[in-house]
């Protein structure tokens, strides 16, 4: 299996300087991952550094908690596509959907999804903090809201993706959306584990180790 195309390489961390958004673009040119994900501060820098290669420029909105508004969430994916965003990551009201606010909860994801035109949707629903019927609803909103892609996390709560909640996510949206699993793919194995049980897409901070077979060390988004 080729794994280099189903990973967004990732660097999320707050503290992330340039050189190191310089590295994980050089990186991510060099073994054609399907895109870099970053914070939207660095995609304008990332689309100019990708501009000649086939290789997307992913962000996160609603980032990490998914409590602003929804207003505040459309605004930044606009923001977020006219500095050459290809890709959008959205948390959703994870409050409201544990509240059974399911209106709510899809109304704001179709906020994105319209504010974002003709771009992929991936709406991260956090699943470490969902029991498995939460989990499920999540994925029904996000199909019902337009939605390209469900995703397992944002990487910064209690714990990342895990073969089990692919497995549901899948099973929950059908063959015709996409599935990420973020954070927890350490290997190729993990990598694999989580494309057998249907994800589409990976995303790591540990692509590089990934695709050269060793375990990235732990921590690793």
């Amino acid at each position: 299996m080729s794994i280099n195309k189903y990973i967004d390489h990732t660097l999320l961390k707050p503290e992330s300087t340039q050189d190191q958004i310089d590295n994980l673009i050089a990186e991510a040119k060099e073994y054609n991952f399907a895109s870099v994900c970053v914070n939207p501060t660095w995609v304008s820098h990332a689309a100019q550094a990708l501009k000649d290669s086939d290789v997307k420029v992913c962000t996160v909105i609603g980032f990490p908690l998914g409590a602003n508004t929804s207003r505040v969430k459309a605004f930044e994916t606009k923001d977020a596509i006219e500095n050459g965003a290809d890709e959008i990551d959205m948390v959703i009201n994870i409050g409201q959907l544990k509240a059974k606010q399911y209106d709510f909860v899809e109304n704001d994801i179709r906020a994105v999804v319209e504010a974002s035109g003709d771009k992929l949707v991936k709406v991260i629903i956090e699943t470490c903090l969902l029991t498995d019927e939460e989990k499920v609803k999540a994925c029904q909103l996000s199909v019902a809201a337009g939605a390209d892609y469900v995703k397992t996390s944002t990487g910064f709560s209690t714990a990342g993706a895990n073969v089990h909640d692919v497995a549901l996510m899948r099973k929950t949206v059908g063959p015709n959306v996409g599935v990420k699993a973020a954070g927890g793919a350490r290997s190729y194995a993990d990598a694999e584990a989580f494309v057998k049980a249907g994800a589409t897409r990976i995303g790591a901070s540990s692509g590089v180790a990934i695709v050269n077979g060793e375990t990235a060390a732990e921590g690793s988004y």
